[in-house]
């Protein structure tokens, strides 16, 4: 392909980065394709594809306009379009298009089996016409159109005189289903409808489950995004204040932001004390004293007082968006990863349908005609269709993820199992996921009356204390007592008048590995110490890990001191003080020393790392963009699901490779007898059934591996 683009002189050594949507990518040898296509072109500097998303980020000269681009991609052979500057502004249909293309198709291969069985049974004569010509009135409009994503990819590719995994496969559907409707048409004694439906079914299953996962990373960043706050209080000029949506915002506007507003901002401080919530930026539960000067963040909930904050980055260009793209381009790693079934696929579809068309030939040069040629070459797509080797992984995958479900950790994505198999290292974030990330009171130091005034003052503030206070004395049947004249002071405390006598929370102290507040009735004052406790099988959990070769170690936001008394209690490694960009250099860090991470993580801050690792999991606790991130998410206060599901999937990974010894024996068995023409369509399809049942046996061993 020629370089068409000559950027002007005084444009040259100016770089920019454009995104498009590549739909029509289907397997590594588009990705190859196109980065190499782009790459030499004349200013371009830089093409990476991240084939999970269909996407295509282009470094390149300002001189080129981002049409020049999308023309280039088209003598590629692939059209596209620029990406919204919001990921979440352009819907992908795909998913839905091919889950009702996928419906149709099992509806058309169950109803297609049922009639095949009687003409398998000997029916003849009037009746198997009869069933010949129900069968050809339900494949045909149901290859029609449940096969529009491969015809239409093919046509696309040979149209610009390339070619791509779905062009054999359009072949093979039409060639097997025209071949089915001549035998109809000509009171033929067999038909193929079964086959080519049945094709179709399993290739639409996974090329939608891949659409499934593009959609969950899709989710992950609008649950992200969605974690900053809409709009915002913006002070006038004349002092009095107007609402304002997050997308209007401009640096130095002053926002006023009261008690429990999140913030739709990045901003500094300019007036009032107060406490905000930033755990989804360091993980850390203990709320961040803020006061004049202080830096504050987009999606942090401002906890006590009003304050006013004057605003220096807005949407795209704060910390929360950071994160966002952060974790979009952590997920690019993934895009050279191509499951087990994907690599087998690419040499093994194009191999049967070369296989089938010397079968024709050489038949034909043999004398049998084209007729017996033609029925012979179908017995070898059928008996060859790959029914057995589609099912060798998804099969395995259902069975491990439904013993898993039974164990409390639900497996998002059938190709994390393969990851989860291959991981030799752990990295666990500590709040919420080592420990329950609850603060959990010690009441010893409180009589019955002071438990009953503490809930009845704990239930007016919104501090995360004050909170666990409440939830563990609700728990312990206490009533609260009446609390009257009720009074929060930002960053110091809540007080408030019980039965004339002042009662207070006041200043939390820092209590090590916990924390600690004051609580007051009138002179007297208890201190009331708060644990976030360990989950009860953690220990077990990291020995489990370590007799599976895998090392446990910490990487928390959290304090640094807090993470190393942690550490030593359970004897791993442990580093605090971590933000999300070193989490995510740590990772990439371990990937290239050639170790495979798998990161255990529940916070917002996680999210990037838990889209870079190699695998991961979150708790069921956890943020709704760390749980899209995550490749699984267990529940329950236990920890095991997390050893339990690397032992599951390398007992997965074993039985697929199973499934594709057996698949491939059967096909060394079965192909030279279809090729010998000893193998009626009839049997073949048959013999294609039998061989999807004993890879779904086989897989079924699965059901107690979870013990």
């Amino acid at each position: 392909m020629n370089a068409p683009f000559h950027p002007a002189p005084e444009m040259a050594g100016v770089l920019v980065d454009s995104r498009f949507t590549v739909p029509g990518m289907r397997c590594a040898g588009c990705i190859a394709k196109i980065e190499r296509g782009l790459g030499e072109l004349a200013g371009v500097d830089a093409a990476r594809v991240n084939f999970s998303a269909k996407r295509v980020a282009v470094r390149h000269d300002a001189a080129i306009e981002p049409d020049d681009l999308v023309e280039a991609l088209q003598k590629l052979g692939f059209e596209s379009q620029l990406a919204a500057a919001n990921p979440l502004a352009q819907e992908d249909g795909e998913s839905r298009k091919l889950l009702t293309a996928l419906a149709v198709a099992g509806f058309g291969m169950m109803n297609i089996m049922l009639l095949s069985v009687s003409v398998w049974s000997g029916a003849g004569g009037v009746t198997r016409e009869m069933f010949h010509w129900l069968s050809a009135l339900i494949a045909l409009p149901v290859v029609a159109y449940s096969g529009r994503p491969f015809f239409a990819s093919a046509a696309m590719a040979l149209r610009y005189g390339r070619t791509n995994m779905d062009v054999p496969i359009s072949i093979g559907v039409l060639l097997a289903t025209g071949l089915s409707f001549y035998e109809t048409l000509t009171g033929g004694e067999h038909a193929y409808f079964d086959g080519a439906v049945m094709l179709l079914f399993f290739l639409l299953a996974g090329r939608a489950l891949d659409a499934t996962m593009r959609n969950r990373t899709r989710a992950g960043i609008g649950a992200l995004l969605g974690r900053m706050g809409k709009s915002a209080s913006v002070v006038q000029a004349d002092g009095s204040t107007q609402r304002v949506d997050a997308d209007e915002l401009e640096p130095g506007m002053v926002m006023l932001v009261a008690a429990g507003e999140a913030l739709a901002a990045d901003g500094r401080v300019i007036e009032g004390n107060g406490a905000v919530d930033n755990a989804m930026l360091t993980g850390e539960s203990t709320p961040q004293p803020v006061t004049r000067g202080d830096d504050v963040h987009a999606g942090a909930i401002n906890l006590t007082a009003v304050l006013r904050i004057e605003v220096t980055a807005t949407q795209g260009d704060t910390a929360i968006a950071e994160i966002a793209r952060l974790m979009d381009e952590a997920g690019q790693s993934r895009s050279s990863y191509v499951r087990i079934a994907d690599r087998a696929a690419r040499l093994y579809a194009p191999a049967v349908h070369s296989l089938a068309f010397l079968a024709f030939v050489g038949w034909m040069i043999a004398g049998a005609g084209w007729h017996q040629s033609l029925v012979i070459a179908i017995a070898v797509l059928i008996i060859t269709c790959p029914c057995a080797m589609g099912l060798a992984v998804p099969a395995a995958q259902v069975v491990a993820s439904n013993a898993l479900i039974r164990k409390g950790l639900l497996v998002k994505d059938g190709s994390a199992l393969e990851r989860l198999a291959e991981v030799d290292m752990a990295l666990l974030d500590k709040t919420g996921t080592l420990t329950l990330g609850e603060p959990r009171p010690d009441l010893s130091p409180l009589g019955e009356n002071e438990r009953a005034v503490a809930l009845g003052l704990a239930e007016h503030s919104r501090h995360p204390l004050s909170k666990g206070l409440s939830r563990a004395l609700r728990q312990a049947g206490v009533a609260p007592a009446s609390i009257s004249d009720v009074r929060e002071v930002g960053g110091q405390g809540i007080a408030g008048i019980w039965q004339g006598t002042e009662v207070a929370f006041e200043r939390p102290l820092d209590g090590g590995e916990g924390q600690a507040t004051c609580f007051r009735i009138g002179e007297n004052r208890w201190t009331l110490q708060f644990s976030d406790p360990l989950r009860s099988d953690a220990g077990n959990t990291l020995s489990a890990l370590a007799d599976q070769g895998i090392a446990g170690s910490i990487i928390s936001g959290d304090r640094p001191e807090a993470v190393e008394a942690v550490a030593g209690r359970l004897g791993i490694a442990g580093k605090g003080g971590v933000s999300p960009a070193e989490k995510l250099a740590l990772l990439e860090s371990a990937k290239a020393d050639g170790h495979f991470p798998l990161m255990v993580g529940d916070g917002l801050n996680d999210g990037p790392a838990l889209a870079a690792a190699h695998a991961s999991i979150a708790p069921g606790t956890a943020s709704d963009a760390s749980q899209q991130a995550a490749d699984a998410v267990f529940v329950g206060e236990g920890l095991m699901p997390v050893a339990l599901s690397v032992k599951v999937a390398r007992a997965t990974m074993r039985i697929v490779r199973q499934n594709f010894g057996f698949a491939i024996a059967y096909n060394v068995c079965a192909v030279p007898l279809a090729l010998a023409g000893l193998v009626t369509p009839l049997i073949a399809a048959v013999a294609m059934s039998l061989s999807s049942l004993v890879v779904v046996a086989n897989s079924l061993r699965l059901s107690r591996a979870a013990g």
